[in-house]
């Protein structure tokens, strides 16, 4: 019996389960089968995989020939198996040794002419193998993204036949060595700087309060005052990012593009959707689902310029993941989940024409198409935003003055780092991840602080969930003092950032 059995990996949201990739070469009319619910792709491999031996000269059994890959009721999509296919028919006809196979994990796409092409979700597989113990085998173009990972051996390869004398000893394979800076942090990266932005005193400081404490954000104001420029400025005062968060990062970004570009390893995601975004391209999914906006924001900022603009149905899809912080797709054949915890910062006008509260006057807009304009912002979704700031037109002295000085996007970047430190050490997790029990036993109040915050719920109709955000901004707000306590003070200016919650509705 001609028998041969390699390891590869199937992708299924942020998993790469494991596949057996099992090649029988038996007797009987000259065929080619792939079994084991294999989609369009993967069922044109067989003629992938015959060019390209054949044109690197090995010989192709006129024989039965099944592919099994297992486990049988695990989709499998795109060419990745193709390597493996064909190693597994050279194994089983005797024509490279077998016996260190099982040694390694292969993922593939084979050209015509036996050279390697990349393939999608490298880093998710290699993650993955890594716990298995075995090595991965996989294109060179995919190499540098998957050696990202720890503990685990990569071989690169330009194609089937560098492979074939890999494993029969004639030429070996080094081991790939990551020689890319990943080791670089976020001061040499390029950001815009917040120094040219100036005036908007108060949204600078919500701004650098949102980023200390990774709170959500919603800017209302005339159009040019300054709105998405500092959104654009705002993930160069973040803090940087884990080994572990980077990673989870470029995995996703791997899934969703085919490759991870190393120049943005340690760069925080900045998404900037179109306000004609659908609610798919928002949060994934598809026939394979894919990740969308939300989850390509991993760890990172979703910008939503113009928010009121988006479709509403399209705007309620945040929900959940503004709450859970991962995205769930079902579909009638698959359920996929995906990571969402990502910071929304989102930029609206105040009316339809955007100038209702502009000193010039020029608003025409009545109450009703006001309301109507703002409404489109339902109050579930409003209320899941800890911090919701006016942003007014700025002075035209102010403007026009050249010496008006801008505090630089480093200093504000030191004192975020510096409150983030101390809610790492304290409870190893940002402000706004906070659960209901670890809120009353962090954010305790003295009897002043409790009778201020009181009478803002009465005044405000505000929400449980609005109590809780405002006590979590709160906190933030006294890890930036270097309070270990909140005060009333602390409290005020908390209260403050939710006051559009009876402008809006």
């Amino acid at each position: 019996m001609s028998l041969a059995v390699l390891y590869s990996r199937a992708l299924s949201g942020m998993n790469a389960p494991l596949v057996t990739v099992e090649i029988h070469i038996a007797n009987g009319l000259p065929s080619f089968t792939i079994v084991g619910l294999p989609e369009t792709e993967v069922k044109e491999s067989k003629d992938r995989v015959r060019s390209a031996l054949q044109n690197a000269h090995f010989k192709i059994p006129a024989q039965r020939i099944t592919v099994n890959l297992a486990p049988a009721d695990l989709p499998k999509e795109s060419g990745r198996f193709d390597l493996p296919i064909a190693l597994g028919i050279l194994a089983a006809t005797g024509q490279i040794p077998k016996e260190q196979l099982d040694r390694y994990e292969w993922a593939g796409e084979l050209a015509l002419t036996g050279e390697l092409r990349s393939i999608r979700g490298a880093l998710a597989m290699t993650y993955h193998a890594s716990r298995s113990g075995r090595s991965f085998v996989l294109p060179e173009q995919n190499a540098v993204e998957a050696a990202l990972v720890k503990n685990v051996t990569v071989y690169a390869a330009q194609s089937l036949l560098q492979i074939c004398a890999h494993l029969s000893k004639q030429k070996v394979l080094p081991v790939f060595q990551n020689t890319a800076d990943t080791g670089a942090v976020i001061e040499n990266q390029h950001f815009p700087d917040f120094e040219d932005i100036k005036g908007q005193a108060h949204a600078k400081r919500a701004l650098e309060i949102a980023a200390a404490g990774r709170h959500n954000i919603l800017m209302t104001g005339p159009p040019g005052t300054g709105k998405s420029m500092m959104a654009a400025r705002f993930p160069g005062i973040l803090p940087p990012m884990t080994e572990e968060e980077a990673l989870e990062s470029a995995a996703i970004q791997s899934l969703s593009y085919g490759s991870f570009n190393i120049a943005e390893w340690k760069r925080r995601p900045f998404r900037a959707p179109h306000h004609t975004a659908s609610g798919v391209a928002l949060v994934g999914g598809g026939s394979h689902p894919r990740p969308g906006e939300i989850s390509l924001a991993l760890h990172g900022v979703l910008f939503l310029d113009e928010f009121p603009e988006f479709d509403r149905k399209v705007l309620e899809v945040l929900r959940e993941p503004l709450e859970s912080g991962k995205i769930t797709i079902s579909r009638a054949a698959r359920q996929a989940e995906f990571p969402a915890d990502f910071q929304l910062v989102a930029a609206s006008n105040p009316c339809f024409c955007g100038y209702f509260g502009h000193p010039s006057g020029k608003c025409q807009c009545t109450p009703d198409q006001v309301a109507r304009y703002r409404g489109r912002i339902s109050g579930p979704l409003l209320d899941r935003i800890d911090i919701q700031i006016e942003v007014p037109a700025v002075p035209q002295n102010e403007l026009m003055h050249r010496s008006t000085v801008s505090e630089r996007s480093s200093v504000i970047r030191a004192r975020v780092m510096e409150s983030h430190q101390r809610q790492l050490t304290r409870q190893g997790k940002a402000n706004t991840r906070l659960s209901v029990k670890e809120i009353d036993q962090y954010c305790a109040l003295d009897t002043v602080s409790e009778n201020l915050l009181k009478q803002a719920i009465n005044r405000l109709n505000l929400s449980a969930r609005a109590y809780h955000r405002i006590l979590k901004v709160a906190r933030t707000i006294a890890d930036l003092s270097g309070a270990e306590k909140i005060s009333n003070q602390h409290i005020a200016e908390a209260i403050q950032y939710r006051r559009l919650d009876t402008a809006f509705h």
